[in-house]
């Protein structure tokens, strides 16, 4: 039976991808890209010519069905990726995989990049134990979470983008003080790669006097 790969690609060094993805790359009938001309970037840079098609949050409902389809009735497997880290994690790929599980079609998730593990690692906070958020809603919904995080006693990860970076730092302040350390880590694996500690408004004071720039993880140290 034909297979759904689901393969993590890199967050920032091009090099950070395992043999094995980019054997499976090449293999595959067809690959299911977020942003098709950031996956091509990739696929370039090792030589894989195969074809790509478009998979995204406005467009999985319709694909999926027709990605499902291709897996039950014609001959070839499948990849699923992301513009960056591993498909499912605050990136399309779990309705793929959930309608693949529901027609018995094998799904194989290969090891690789994820950001959030090397924030917490970074971090230096207790990691036996976390909760991850991802990103929190930007309007509707926000202060729930916000008071949901607040009764969390773990260490806790979230994503964030740099334009509402300030935003939540101050929304952080505003429910633990100076009670609970937070690391942020940018732009994990690339040149200006970026990890720092401090309380919310230590942190806010360092981010407002520079250009926040690339994708953000901030793990909260557990209490």
């Amino acid at each position: 039976m034909n297979k759904l790969y689901v393969i993590p690609t890199p967050i920032g060094n091009l090099k950070d991808i395992t043999y094995r993805s980019i054997d499976v790359l090449k293999s595959v009938e067809y690959i299911c890209a977020e942003d098709t001309r950031t996956t091509k970037k990739l696929l370039n840079h090792y030589n894989i010519n195969n074809k790509l098609i478009s998979y995204h949050q406005h467009n999985e409902h319709k694909v999926a069905d027709k990605i499902i389809e291709d897996l039950l009735v014609k001959e070839g497997d499948v990849a699923v990726v992301s513009d960056a880290g591993t498909p499912g994690i605050s990136d399309p790929g779990f309705l793929l995989v959930k309608k693949a599980k529901e027609k018995d079609i094998p799904v194989f998730c290969l090891p690789g990049a994820t950001a959030f593990i090397p924030a917490l690692i970074q971090s230096g906070f207790p990691s036996d134990i976390f909760i991850f958020y991802g990103f929190l809603p930007h309007k509707k919904g926000r202060t729930k979470a916000i008071n949901k995080i607040k009764e969390e006693k773990t260490t806790i990860i979230l994503y964030e983008s740099p334009h509402r970076l300030l935003k939540l730092l101050k929304e952080l302040d505003e429910v633990f003080q100076e009670n609970r350390e937070v690391s942020i880590s940018r732009e994990i694996s690339k040149i200006h790669e970026e990890t720092i500690s401090g309380t919310p408004q230590q942190l806010f004071k360092h981010f407002s006097q520079k250009k926040i720039k690339g994708e953000i993880v901030v793990v909260i140290r557990k209490e």
